[in-house]
């Protein structure tokens, strides 16, 4: 019975938008189950939002609102949940003054936590309280618990993970019907897969900001973007996808972190990953993450990266472990203890890569291309060359042996400067998948 369990639990709720929605539907139709998990009743006791009239899918109409997102923090809440999203304001303060008020905090934002997160974290543990953030990483996947918690016998060795549900999308359905980047992103967009302003996505910087928070999970490291090298997927085109079958793979937009014995390794780029292996065979907008535990072994967590009923479900989880009393290090460490590692040099980051040259189809083209990458001391492992027109465009499409990826860029920089090469070569790497 409820009347026997702890007083309960009051939750202040910033943000009535698909999430927050969700989240307030959750806590007000499934409030018994949810009771008989967290051992005390959750209560949500107030909400805030930018427009008290706007129709919301959870009738909060009985629910006190109030208007000011500090006033929240400094509400009689037991926590604080912030769903308004955004890297500043008025996230950030409400954030920090909930932490200062010695609140536990719930959140989703993955953008303030690749910006903030060390800092807001020092401040929980100051005070003493929780912030947890598991749907800020991957949506309903488990990976921060399986990180900070699970994970830790023997270390992190590397992150291979397709974190952001629009690019797989994308590349999923070029892939489907042979159409070009723009013409699938159009369709994404009208499908409620992709923002009207898609440079988020597609650019490669939501994925960074869930990289930036598992690698602090991982390694140890404060979250920073900024030590990241970021590429989107505008420049992949049908025929990249369609050569990546050829040769066995598929194409997808990867965030990698990984250590070496020059540094940790942080990068997120497109990438060809083997047919058959767990992250070629993840398609939509599904997210998947593979974990090298060690001698563990790897470990892979696969779900719906995005959307409301994924996130929603990560942010009911973490309310219930915070009402329960769970409490530890931010980032599994505490944060004073977090430090920067030094950045692998691009040298350091060896494998196959797979190069498209478009050339005019003369004479000598292809040993031009072969002798530059000989110099480079790059080895070729496949080829293919189709269509015979001479003096018109035509493809020549490469994978290499492992080398450098400083090598292969040297060879490129100067295959890029003959004539007989059509537009910059393309280069993708071929990672494990």
């Amino acid at each position: 019975m409820l009347t026997r369990m702890g007083k309960p639990f009051r939750i202040a709720l910033a943000g009535l938008g698909n999430v927050g929605g969700g989240v307030a539907q959750i806590l007000l139709t499934r409030g018994a189950e949810l009771a008989q998990r967290a051992g005390r009743p959750l209560e949500l006791a107030s909400v805030c939002a930018r427009d008290r009239n706007k129709p919301r899918r959870a009738d909060v109409s009985h629910i006190p609102w109030i208007g000011d997102p500090l006033a929240l923090a400094r509400s009689k809440a037991d926590v604080v949940v912030e769903v308004i999203g955004g890297e500043g304001e008025p996230a950030l303060s409400l954030i920090e003054t909930a932490l200062a008020a010695g609140k536990p905090v719930v959140t989703a934002n993955k953008a303030l936590l690749a910006a903030h997160g060390a800092r807001l974290a020092a401040t929980a543990e100051e005070q003493g309280v929780a912030l947890r953030f598991e749907a800020a990483a991957a949506g309903g996947i488990p990976i921060v618990k399986g990180l900070r918690e699970s994970l830790i016998a023997y270390g992190i060795d590397a992150i291979h993970g397709i974190l952001n549900g629009t690019c797989n999308y994308i590349l999923t359905q070029m892939e489907k019907t042979g159409r070009a980047f723009a013409e699938v992103l159009s369709d994404a967009q009208a499908r409620g897969y992709a923002e009207v302003d898609p440079s988020l996505d597609v650019g490669g910087g939501d994925t960074a900001h869930k990289l930036a928070i598992l690698s602090a999970l991982a390694f140890g490291v404060p979250p920073d973007v900024g030590r990241m090298r970021v590429q989107g997927i505008a420049h992949i085109t049908p025929a990249d996808i369609h050569f990546a079958r050829e040769f066995g793979c598929r194409i997808k937009l990867l965030g990698i972190a990984r250590r070496t014995a020059q540094g940790l390794d942080q990068r997120v780029q497109p990438a060809m990953v083997k047919l058959g292996t767990p992250l070629a065979d993840v398609d939509t907008v599904f997210n998947a993450v593979v974990a090298h535990a060690g001698e563990a072994g790897p470990f892979t967590f696969e779900g719906r990266g995005a959307g409301e009923e994924p996130t929603t479900s990560a942010v009911i989880a973490d309310l219930v472990d915070v009402a329960r009393g769970a409490n530890g290090p931010v980032f599994g460490r505490p944060a004073k203890n977090l430090r920067l590692l030094p950045a692998a040099p691009p040298e350091a980051h060896v494998c196959p890569f797979y190069l498209r040259f478009d050339v005019r189809d003369l004479p000598g083209v292809l040993a031009e291309i072969a002798g530059h990458l000989a110099e480079s001391e790059v080895s070729i492992e496949s080829m293919i060359q189709r269509g015979r027109s001479p003096g018109e465009p035509v493809a020549i499409v490469m994978v290499t042996h492992e080398c450098a990826e400083t090598s292969v860029a040297h060879a490129l920089r100067a295959i890029a400067t003959s004539d007989k090469v059509l537009g910059p070569p393309c280069m993708i790497p071929i990672e494990a998948g």
